[in-house]
């Protein structure tokens, strides 16, 4: 987490200089534009749509009190998480790097903004949620070996380890084999879910609708109280989580100025359908009740209409689940290749592999990070402190936007929204915030202390300039180590070729390296 000074950059220019010589020809390498509409599409909703909606889709319906208060919050939540797309849409195609909000926020409002938004998603966001996604997908996979009891524990974590192995393999080699794997297990989910919601139909057809009548669908199961309707939008925007997922790879994108927006479009309606008529088919066959008392709803709706096929559905989850660890790899590591690349993270995690193009050391980081979080027996805790931070940065992020348009009206923009989109999302989000302030403010306490706590690795880390020269050489070894054990380097980025002084102007100002990099990897290359 600093900037290493010129020592280290010229060796690892210089060892990228020879590595890059012996792949391509006048030139290094660089991340490859190999996502399409298809596969932006396959990582929206495959991140969006985990084991959820299979699994507990009850803390809605629990806090909404009625069915059908449940299922105007699942459409109200999919309008504002299309609102907050929207927003993101148009950050994405002004701000063209990959990133994501973490970008965003250290482009508009500072370095330390930007870092605090990579810390808390670095120490706890993206570990714990990898971990808790591949313990799922253990435990649906080992279920049916013990009918009669919960499998044991170390069983779950080692299969989750495995798992989490294999696909960072798999991100490691190809960027094209990770987008596959995600548009299978996608598909996947995607039919599992479109068996739930045929069923529930054929279901309706048969006259089984009586929780779906308006005198029985907000037909109260205790008094409706404003604090819980509260939790149940905040529920229901958590369930939701990963339509940003997209702007992490903005820079993989074939034509993202065409591509994010059309993806963002597609994707989030898709899921706001999926997750209301899945809802609408269990209350088919199960009453609300029966749902809320089910550890896992889909299982549950697939013994009673399913018959013999039953295992259907928890293979579905598993597969969901599966599909949910690839995608959530994939985008993350690429958060951290973002933050190693604005001199936020060791430099290494900012180098990709000379003939995969892969960023195999933020793979490598993302996945050992997840391993160790897998030791733990506090991550669910854990979870729960850092989802208000996390929600609070999206805020944070579409707020940026205003402040942008106030600060460079001219700024090119391929997609310029109204700011009426954004001051709603922002009324709603200011909301569910005060909520949960009101509501848990020692969990929310403990989430922004975790958070702050990234202020004095800032200045110590990326701030301070002068360290010691020992520390420096250290930093330089291991990088180089690094670099030798990856076969890494530093990527160029691909810009239109522009001849003479503008092209060097140019390249000066899409480099990834800052301005000391680029000139002690000149005095190498001379």
């Amino acid at each position: 987490m600093t900037d290493n000074g010129p020592r280290q950059r010229a060796s690892t220019a210089g060892s990228a200089k020879d590595a890059a010589e012996g792949t391509e020809s006048g030139g290094g390498v660089a991340l490859k534009k190999e996502i399409g509409l298809v596969s932006a599409c396959g990582i929206i909703v495959g991140n969006i749509i985990g084991s959820g909606i299979f699994v507990s889709p009850k803390g809605v319906l629990e806090n909404g009190n009625s069915v059908g208060v449940a299922l105007i919050v699942w459409i109200i939540t999919g309008i504002i998480t299309a609102i907050g797309a929207l927003c993101y849409a148009e950050l994405g195609v002004t701000i063209p790097k990959s990133g994501g909000d973490y970008s965003y926020v250290k482009d508009i409002f500072g370095g330390l903004a930007g870092f605090l938004r990579l810390w808390i998603a670095v120490l706890v966001i993206y570990p714990t949620n990898q971990a808790v996604i591949a313990l799922t997908f253990s435990n649906y996979v080992l279920q049916p070996l013990f009918p009669t009891c919960l499998p044991p524990e170390t069983g779950l974590r080692l299969l989750a380890a495995v798992c989490l192995l294999l696909l960072t393999w798999v991100n490691c080699s190809s960027v094209r084999w990770a987008t596959r794997v995600q548009d299978f297990f996608t598909a996947g989910k995607l039919l599992a879910l479109g068996l739930i919601i045929i069923m529930g139909i054929v279901q309706i057809c048969k006259g089984e609708y009586y929780w779906l009548e308006p005198v029985n669908a907000f037909k109260p199961f205790k008094e409706y109280d404003v604090g819980l309707i509260a939790l149940a939008f905040l529920q229901g925007s958590f369930a939701y989580g990963g339509w940003n997922f997209l702007n992490y790879v903005t820079e993989e994108l074939v034509d993202p100025y065409v591509n994010l927006p059309r993806a963002i479009f597609i994707s989030i309606p898709l899921v706001t359908f999926v997750y209301v008529f899945a809802n609408i088919a269990y209350v088919t066959a199960m009453s609300p009740q029966e749902l809320l008392a089910s550890n896992a709803v889909a299982v549950t709706f697939g013994e009673k209409l399913l018959g013999v096929m039953a295992w259907i559905m928890p293979i579905s989850v598993a597969l969901s689940t599966f599909g949910g660890v690839n995608g959530s790899l994939f985008t993350s590591s690429r958060l951290f290749f973002a933050g190693a690349r604005e001199g936020h993270l060791p430099s290494l995690l900012a180098m990709i592999h000379v003939k995969r193009c892969t960023p195999i050391p933020a793979l490598l980081f993302t996945c050992l990070s997840t391993l160790l979080m897998l030791c733990t027996s506090d991550m669910y805790t854990l979870i729960n402190y850092v989802g208000f931070i996390n929600y609070l940065f999206y805020g944070v992020t579409v707020a940026g936007q205003i402040v942008l348009r106030i600060r460079q009206p001219n700024m090119h923009r391929p997609i310029k929204i109204s700011l009426i989109w954004p001051v709603i999302y922002l009324v709603f989000w200011a909301f569910l915030l005060i909520f949960s302030l009101y509501s848990e403010p020692i969990v929310c306490g403990i989430g922004l202390a975790i958070m702050l706590t990234g202020v004095p690795v800032y200045f110590l880390g990326v701030y301070w300039d002068n360290k010691p020269q020992c520390f420096d050489a250290f930093v330089d070894k291991m990088t180089y180590l690094g670099q030798k054990f990856c076969v890494v380097v530093y990527p160029a980025i691909s810009k239109p070729i522009v001849s003479g002084d503008e092209g060097e102007e140019m390249k000066e100002a899409t480099s990834p390296l800052s301005k000391d990099d680029r000139e002690a990897q000149k005095s190498v290359d001379s």
